[in-house]
């Protein structure tokens, strides 16, 4: 028998905060559900709540200012990231990752937040937004507070998010825009497969070149405060320094490594050309 639960819908962020603060743990949020749901019917999450964040008010959307940069909240989807022109144009990068999520179909109910909280060492979008600086906006009935995508993650299914907390948003600043940017994802099949190996590559306008790694740790690695001049063994020897992969039904944890340079050095060569 599948696992009983009580669904609750809530209109406003304060009833969403109230919900989160009376229940803790015991409440699971509900966004695209590309990956509660799947868990629920595993019996990996067994949710006393789940509390559907689409149907909160102003939880939705794409928005810009050039003082903020590309806001995108909760509630919205892969392919809708996807089929933005502003972020087409000034973030590739977010567009090079969301393009390798999954399949078309789960593109249409997956959220970019949805997939960061999950907290997947091979999460997608994770790459994106720790080269281009983002941060998450948090909410509860505390108050509202921000964290970089540096601070964000602490370990495998685990973010600095409170069980009342909610990210309600991503930013990705406009000092980001138009990074001259790259990314590659090894997987074992074409098409819609967890990735073995994800390396993006950065270098901003000032010069600052930034590199994330999944899929070789137990959170996605960033290597940040790099000349975009540094010379290519360099790189590649800070980057091996940071990660700690491990041998699994994917792949060696030698072969990670080797694959993690390859794609180094072609990012660099692409990147820096």
């Amino acid at each position: 028998m599948l696992h009983q639960f009580t669904y609750l819908a809530p209109r406003t962020r304060a009833e969403l905060h109230g919900v989160l603060a009376d229940n803790g743990a015991a409440a699971s949020l509900l966004a695209g559900g590309t990956d509660l749901l799947v868990n629920i019917r595993a019996g990996l999450a067994r949710p006393k709540i789940v509390v559907d964040a689409k149907t909160v008010e102003g939880l939705a959307g794409l928005a810009w200012s050039e003082r903020e940069g590309l806001v995108i909240h909760a509630g919205v989807t892969i392919n809708a990231l996807l089929a933005d022109a502003r972020t087409q144009n000034d973030y590739p990068l977010l567009i090079a990752c969301a393009r390798d999520l999954a399949s078309h179909q789960i593109r249409n109910r997956a959220t970019v937040v949805g997939n960061v909280v999950n907290a997947s060492p091979c999460a997608d979008m994770a790459p994106a937004l720790l080269c281009l600086r983002a941060r998450a906006v948090i909410g509860s009935k505390r108050g509202e507070r921000e964290i970089p995508f540096s601070a964000f993650f602490k370990g495998v299914k685990k973010t600095a998010v409170a069980p009342d907390e909610v990210v309600e948003r991503v930013v990705v600043p406009a000092a980001s825009a138009r990074a001259r940017a790259g990314y590659y994802k090894l997987k074992r099949i074409n098409g819609h497969d967890l990735g073995i190996v994800g390396v993006a590559l950065s270098v901003e306008r000032s010069g600052e070149m930034r590199l994330t790694i999944g899929s070789c740790a137990p959170t996605p690695i960033l290597v940040e405060g790099l000349e975009s001049s540094l010379p290519a063994d360099a790189v590649v020897a800070k980057v091996l320094a940071a990660i700690n992969p491990i041998s699994d039904v994917r792949a060696t944890k030698e072969y990670r490594s080797h694959m993690v340079e390859y794609y180094v050095r072609r990012l660099l060569d692409e990147v820096r050309s």
